[in-house]
């Protein structure tokens, strides 16, 4: 026929369309819903949540997404866990349960500041877990017992709690394991311990006690110590002469004690000392001029003292400290041909004779003030101008009068003889 490849073509055309047609329908786009997607469930273990919020801690988000960083969790699947918690400026209905510390017996560092609570037993998976243990005016009734039952913490700081201890021993003891001891302004009693430190400690700060006694010979065998602040204590005696065994000693506060006796001249064998506090003790003798020498020094502190002779600093190491003070030494002075009056240092100038030259009278000196003050008010006070005026009227007033006086008397006299 005439019309056969047209009619072919339709056929085809059909046959396509009902090919597609069959194939399975492509489901309409959904327009994107108005209503909020719902939070993502906590990753961390539920118990540990319900313990958190039995500390009044926040929960609503996920806890180990805090912001704040006062939790931190580890990365165990299905659930995390808390390794870290710091539990600050709590409220006064927070109290501790054994069920809830129970719970969180993962935790390597625990800190409680500005929190207190009343204190009650660690669990002993706690206990062997916890590395790091702070209590910063919190915690209630603290004792000896309790701290040395951490003994597995590397870092213990405690400040401004009391513990009830008869001495430090008692807890350092058991802290085999620690870096670094702080207990401060905690009223603790007793003497220094001498071989019941960690061999690992590096940091030791018992300042702001009652400690008494001496500093054991034996202290001097901790190797590894970078850092001793035994300030505001009790102390008396001398420095032991090995001292200078701790050679990896940065810094060294023995200020507000009773130590007595010189300074040890094994200090010199510590390279990296860069702070040392020595002040309102009883030390006395001569400064040794090996401190000036010392190229890590950057904070002396000397005064209050009872040092005596010439001091042997120059200017030039005096100008390069950070903070340099040896003021209240009465039997000491200073080389003023050398150092510069303008230097304040608190002590006096030495005589040819390397004494402190005995000051002026104070009287004579403060004669000199007044009549330089009184110089300087006279020419530069602007009611200066008006002290003078009212003298010199008075002054003519009184010639005046004596003038007249004496014409009256005169007048009279003249007027007897006359008559």
């Amino acid at each position: 026929m005439e019309y056969t490849p047209f009619i072919i073509l339709l056929i085809l055309l059909l046959n396509s369309y009902s090919t597609h047609s069959q194939k399975a329908p492509i489901a309409p786009t959904q327009p994107p819903s108005s209503s909020p997607t719902p939070s993502s469930p906590s990753t961390l273990d539920p118990k540990q949540v319900r313990a958190l919020q039995s500390l009044d801690f926040p929960t609503k988000k996920d806890p180990c997404s805090n912001l704040p960083k006062a939790i931190r969790c580890d990365n165990s699947k299905p659930f995390r866990n808390v390794i870290s918690l710091h539990l600050i400026n709590c409220s006064d209905g927070v109290s501790l349960s054994s069920t809830a510390l129970k719970s969180l017996s993962t935790l390597r560092d625990l800190q409680f500041i500005n929190c207190p609570v009343s204190l009650v037993s660690f669990p002993s998976e706690l206990v062997s877990n916890l590395k790091s243990f702070t209590s910063i005016n919190s915690m209630k009734k603290l004792n000896g017992v309790w701290l040395s039952h951490l003994e597995n913490v590397t870092d213990l700081i405690v400040t401004d709690v009391p513990i009830k201890a008869s001495g430090p021993v008692i807890i350092t003891a058991h802290l085999k394991k620690a870096n670094k001891i702080v207990m401060s302004h905690t009223n603790l009693t007793g003497e220094l311990p001498g071989k019941s430190w960690s061999t690992n400690i590096s940091h030791i700060d018992l300042s702001n006690n009652l400690l008494k006694g001496d500093i054991p010979t034996s202290f001097t065998d901790l190797e590894n110590l970078v850092s001793l602040d035994l300030s505001s204590n009790k102390l008396t005696g001398e420095l032991p002469t090995s001292i200078g065994d701790l050679i990896e000693l940065k810094n060294l506060s023995l200020s507000s004690n009773s130590f007595s006796g010189p300074i040890p001249k094994s200090l010199d064998s510590i390279p990296s000392l860069a702070f040392l506090d020595l002040s309102s003790n009883q030390f006395n003798g001569s400064i040794p001029k090996f401190l000036g020498e010392m190229k890590s020094l950057k904070y002396l502190n000397l005064e209050k003292n009872n040092f005596q002779g010439v001091m042997p600093f120059s200017a030039s190491f005096i100008k390069k400290l950070e903070v340099f003070k040896i003021g209240d030494n009465i039997n000491l002075c200073y080389n003023h041909t050398t150092i510069s009056s303008k230097i304040k240092l608190g002590i006096a100038k030495c005589d040819k004779n390397g004494f402190p030259i005995t000051p002026a009278p104070k009287s004579d000196a403060e004669d000199e003030e007044d009549e330089d003050d009184s110089s300087s008010e006279d020419s530069t006070s602007p009611k200066s101008g008006g002290s003078h005026g009212p003298n010199k009227v008075v002054l003519g007033v009184a010639i005046a009068l004596s003038s007249i006086v004496f014409l009256i008397i005169f007048l009279i006299c003249l007027s007897k003889k006359c008559t």
